[in-house]
């Protein structure tokens, strides 16, 4: 990148008008277009495919065995008895956000093992 330094400067001083100008000279000079590819379902398409980093586990049914489930999350959040059986009684609800996904696997699998329906988001 730091060939491009310059360039990088010169454009970081410009103001938005001169920027969409810029663009449009360079769309017209190489014959391409700086619009984003669109896919045939109408969404854009993404330039790589970003692997998801943090994931969230739903509780989507506290099943048949409610007490099993609510220590599970008790022992997995650290929350009382309470919050824990409003979690399960209020499902579909989020356990746990922002867990790396070896972990968000294995409390899914806690609560699949203890009755409840889990699902990663």
């Amino acid at each position: 990148m730091e060939k491009y330094k310059d360039i990088l400067e010169k454009i970081a001083e410009m103001k938005v008008t001169e920027l969409g100008e810029l663009v449009k000279a360079i769309e017209e000079k190489f014959g391409v277009s700086a619009a984003m590819p669109v896919m045939a379902g109408g969404a854009a398409a993404p330039a790589e495919a970003e692997e998801k980093t943090a994931w969230n586990v739903l509780l989507k049914s506290g099943g048949d065995q409610k007490i099993q489930v609510i220590k599970v999350i008790r022992e997995v959040t650290g929350l009382g008895l309470t919050e824990s059986k409003a979690i399960v009684d209020g499902a579909p609800k989020v356990v746990k956000e922002g867990l790396k996904k070896e972990e968000a696997e294995d409390l899914k699998k806690k609560l699949e093992v203890a009755g409840a329906t889990a699902e990663l988001q």
